[in-house]
């Protein structure tokens, strides 16, 4: 086969670099193959496809050197694999499991030779290595040659998924490509697979149906080369029988324009994420670009989608088959679309059910939770949801292939899908139930979305960091944007963006953000809100650790304005942040935690913090009407910190110096802020029953504990975290 040249790729891109690569070992050679391959979508999907090299190296006992099977190991993504990601196998321990499956009395795929021998593949292991082997691994140990690339491209899978499949793919590779029947993947297709290469020494690749892409070669830039030639003209075949504007049989709805699409998404996605939340709390990813509302508008979305997706791989996360809602934005209301949003999922909870029931076998795991995961709406676009952000923009980005398969096919010949029971089968099988199992348990506020005002510094970025070690998507909200954002990336570093890559807008984003929020204006609060439900599907806990201390004259007198100002941060702030999020609880219908900071103050009498004192003792009573006015399904609780000198804006270098001087507290000029905050602190502690500074950190584990179940039963409460200041004790 003749390979293309670099640059004369239209459809894959051709990223490899001599002098990069002629720098690497050979593990390391076929980790940046992987990495190239995977950061191209058009290539593979995230999490799919493998790629593997057989490399000579030495045995950690003998010394002598033996052939090593390195291949992306179960569960592993190409784009972001590392060594770690790789599992490393003997080649002649993998070739000794041939007779032990061939002497079992009843082989094939489904047999229970087929998962005897995944048990025994840790016995093949090379230099301890712990990362698991894929499914796939056979498919990778028995084709003869040295490099392998397995891969799910979009325009391999439209043919593997077209009824004339076969026929396109002699029509296109002559006889250097083979055609193998769809079937799960495991140790009898690579047997095929063998069988297949030992008829055919001169094949380049095989096209495996409803799957994807095998090829080989044994140079590795020869391989990669040769997975992205046969791309290429896959592609090109396709591209040049596009249908246009007559894809998927041309248009039946129109999209609604930008901003009224955008508006109309934050109208229902939080009704939309109550309704798939049932059961357990999802997190959404809208997808709203060009080519998904072409589809979603057409005349043939209604029978493409219910034909369901085509790789294998989807299954797990998209289902069988998206819900498909039939709404046409010109002429129907967003109420109307609720309508039928909610009487489509209580349809496809119905017909899931009756699908597990028909397709399930005696030792089939329990039916998994049956709500849609992938909803289409003409007009609108798509919303994927997932467990958290990475798996949500994961779905999506599987369904935009899907998408692609589809247009493809139906370009060059008719679409079909896996049948009913094959596609149950992965969905339910055995080996991935176990894979399910073997994950560590969710966290306690894994699936939340949680907002934290004030992240900027202090107690709020304390709090932020706290929440997210226990698996909360968090909004960082400040006045301040830049610090605001510093704390996001600072999660975002600590945490990453997840592995998905769909999501339109701010819904592609990671499990952080920040946002810009002024809490004393309505339509700030308002944009942050909005901002949050197009990127997670709605908003669960807030916590507020905004406030303002402003100081007064040497006379102890505080104008007006700053009064209203005052008041206006520490209190009515407040109120308009649990005002403009009522609408969203009450739309989903899941219970959730307000948090609102205040302070000892609001119950202690003293001089020279008027103002400050008796707003935080009305944030105290705002706190106790909330509770009353959110129940049942909002608990809203109070935070009191005292004297939290460390990281808090309340505490600036001349506000410290002043309170130094007050409590005739010697100190230099020469100090540092912190070594005069530290003084000041240590101060404050003295007058405490512990003895013990107050920090961040104490104010943020209760804020995060008030959002949790260990306070499920408590609302209207205010929480002290002052060291204990017996003065503040409530009488």
């Amino acid at each position: 086969m003749q390979l293309f040249k670099p640059d004369e790729f239209k459809y894959v891109s051709y990223l490899w670099d001599d002098a990069k690569a002629d720098s690497l070992d050979a593990v390391d050679r076929l980790i940046y193959r992987s990495n190239l391959l995977g950061s191209d979508q058009r290539i593979t999907n995230t999490g799919g496809g493998n790629t593997s090299s057989k490399i000579l190296q030495p045995d950690p006992l003998t010394g002598q050197q033996v052939d090593i099977m390195w291949v992306k190991g179960s569960g592993g993504d190409l784009r972001t694999a590392k060594r770690g990601n790789f599992a490393s196998l003997y080649m002649d321990k993998l070739m000794a499991l041939q007779p032990i499956y061939d002497a079992a009395e009843v082989k094939g795929a489904k047999t229970p030779i087929e998962d005897q021998i995944v048990g025994m593949y840790p016995h093949t292991v090379y230099n301890l290595n712990p990362t698991a082997s894929s499914i796939d691994t056979p498919l990778h140990a028995f084709i003869p040659a040295r490099h392998v690339d397995h891969m799910h491209p979009n325009a391999l899978i439209a043919l593997a998924a077209s009824a004339d499949g076969p026929a396109l793919m002699r029509e296109i590779y002559g006889d250097e490509v083979a055609w193998v029947d769809w079937q799960r993947p495991g140790f009898d297709l690579g047997l095929q697979l063998q069988e297949v290469c030992r008829q055919n020494p001169n094949l380049k690749g095989i096209i495996l149906g409803q799957h994807g892409l095998i090829n080989w070669a044994d140079d590795d830039k020869e391989c990669y080369l040769l997975t992205l030639t046969l791309i290429e003209k896959a592609a090109r075949y396709i591209e040049e029988r596009d249908k246009g504007a007559q894809n998927f049989g041309g248009a039946k709805y129109s999209s609604l324009p930008e901003e009224k699409r955008t508006q109309t998404w934050i109208d229902i996605l939080p009704k939309l994420r109550g309704l798939v939340s049932k059961q357990a709390r999802m997190i959404g990813t809208v997808q709203s670009d060009e080519a998904i509302l072409r589809f979603v508008n057409s005349n043939d979305a209604a029978r493409l989608a219910e034909l369901g997706t085509s790789c294998p791989d989807h299954f797990l996360r998209t289902k069988i088959k998206p819900l498909y809602v039939d709404w046409d934005a010109q002429a129907e209301t967003t109420d109307a679309l609720i309508s039928k949003l909610a009487s489509g999922i209580e349809s496809y909870i119905e017909d899931y059910r009756v699908y597990y029931e028909q397709c399930k076998r005696p030792d089939s795991p329990a039916l998994r939770n049956p709500v849609p995961t992938v909803i289409l709406i003409p007009g609108l676009g798509m919303v994927a949801w997932g467990k958290n952000k990475s798996e949500s923009r994961v779905t999506a980005e599987f369904y935009n292939c899907a998408v692609e398969v589809m247009r493809g096919a139906e370009a060059v010949s008719k679409y079909i899908a896996l049948p009913r029971q094959e596609a149950f089968d992965i969905e339910y099988w055995l080996l991935e139930e176990a894979k399910l199992k073997r994950m560590p348990p969710e966290k306690t506020l894994a699936r939340h979305v949680v907002i934290v005002i004030g992240a900027g510094n202090g107690i709020g970025k304390a709090t932020a960091l706290r929440v997210a070690t226990d698996g909360a998507h968090i909004v960082c909200a400040d006045l301040n944007p830049q610090a605001a954002e510093e704390t996001a990336q600072e999660l975002t570093e600590i945490y990453g963006v997840g592995i998905g890559v769909a999501g339109t807008g701010i819904s592609g984003c990671g499990p952080a953000i920040s946002e810009t929020v002024n809490i004393t204006d309505r339509n700030s609060v308002c944009q942050m809100y909005n901002d949050v439900v197009l990127a997670y599907g709605g908003v669960d806990d807030v916590i507020v650790t905004a406030g303002v201390f402003l100081s007064p004259d040497k006379d102890g007198h505080l104008p007006d304005d700053k009064w209203r100002l005052t008041f206006d941060v520490n209190v009515i702030g407040g109120y308009i942040v649990a005002d403009e999020a009522r609408a969203i609880w009450s739309d989903q219908g899941l219970r959730g935690a307000m948090v609102l900071t205040t302070s000892v103050n609001a119950v202690v009498s003293k001089k020279g913090s008027l103002a400050y004192d008796t707003s935080k003792a009305a944030a105290n009573h705002l706190i106790r009407e909330l509770a009353v006015e959110l129940s049942p399904l909002i608990r809203v609780n109070g935070l009191a910190p005292a004297t939290v000198v460390e990281g808090s804006t309340m505490f600036p270098r001349d506000r410290v110096i002043s309170s130094l001087v007050k409590y005739n507290i010697a100190y230099r000029e020469s100090d540092s802020t912190e070594t005069l905050r530290d003084k000041l602190a240590g101060f404050y502690a003295q007058r405490t029953l512990t003895k013990l500074p107050i920090t961040p950190e104490d104010q943020a584990e209760v804020a995060y504990l008030l959002c949790t179940d260990s306070f499920n039963k408590t609302t209207g409460q205010i929480f002290s975290v002052d060291g204990g200041l017996h003065e503040a004790f409530l009488r």
